[in-house]
């Protein structure tokens, strides 16, 4: 890709993201450049990637054809008042934020830009995210077939409608959380029964990314998964009924429209927010 790319903001994604452009091998390390408003990262980022770093926010945006916006949703309003009257008439902005609509980040620069809203998760750090991402009209086909393939250089992408983003913070952003605590939970139970804790994560862990595996590459549908798994009157079995007695499945569901709704009232909150400062 013969393009710079900037990132303001240096956190986990941010580096997740880098991680996976020059292990891609589809962007130059000196075709990158990162700001953050502590040198301890930036150094961090530039022993790690030697790629370029700066604490000026208007020189990335100088600099940069794509330029990924990846600070805290409360940073947002500021950071883009700062680097405004910086930024390539051409650039490509990507939001990494939950909840700030396209229509806002437009209103926040006060000039039509190409804007592509993503939704990634935090198995980025391990080349694994499932992105979610949206953009507005501006984007050519050739800009957004740019963005797919950074997005893709750690881990798969879907593209949606923008209407959908806040079930997407739920459904990918937020699940590994639950993930994690069933996991736990698993290990949890198998250390009960005798299993060494270091060797019931280890298993459980690699139950869990092989049956999601099953799911991708087979394209069956997960119950015709686990009526595999289930012979009668066996062990599987057993399990699932006493999860079902307890509502698991309804209760997982309950947690994803819940945690939906929080995302819609947050991006609310942020919204009204900012279109009242611009």
């Amino acid at each position: 890709m013969n393009k710079n790319i900037g990132f303001i903001g240096s956190g986990n994604m941010a580096g997740a993201m880098i991680d996976g452009l020059l292990n891609s091998g589809i962007i130059a390390k000196d075709n990158i450049m990162a700001s953050n408003t502590t040198r301890e990262k930036l150094d961090k980022l530039k022993a790690r990637y030697d790629i370029q770093t700066t604490l000026n926010n208007k020189e990335v945006a100088e600099f940069a054809d794509i330029l990924v916006l990846s600070v805290k949703p409360n940073k947002f309003g500021a950071v883009i008042k700062e680097i405004s009257e910086n930024v390539k008439n051409e650039v490509v902005i990507v939001s990494i934020a939950a909840g700030i609509s396209i229509d806002t980040i437009l209103r926040l620069f006060q000039k039509n830009l190409k804007i592509v809203r993503t939704m990634p998760n935090i198995p980025a750090v391990v080349g694994e995210a499932i992105t979610g991402l949206c953009y507005n009209n501006l984007v050519n086909n050739g800009e957004l077939e740019d963005v797919l393939m950074i997005f893709n250089s750690f881990g798969k992408v879907e593209v949606l409608d923008e209407e959908l983003m806040d079930v997407v913070t739920a459904v990918s952003a937020s699940s590994p959380a639950l993930v994690y605590m069933f996991i736990e939970a698993l290990a949890d139970g198998a250390v009960l029964k005798g299993l060494p804790r270091d060797k019931a994560y280890k298993m459980v862990s690699q139950a869990v990314l092989g049956a999601a595996k099953m799911v991708l590459e087979t394209g069956c549908h997960p119950g015709q998964l686990k009526d595999r798994v289930c012979s009668s009157g066996g062990t599987a079995i057993e399990a699932i009924f006493t999860l079902e007695k307890k509502g698991f499945r309804g209760n997982v569901i309950e947690s994803i429209d819940r945690c939906t709704e929080k995302a819609t009232k947050l991006g609310k909150t942020l919204n009204s927010r900012f279109n009242e400062e611009k």
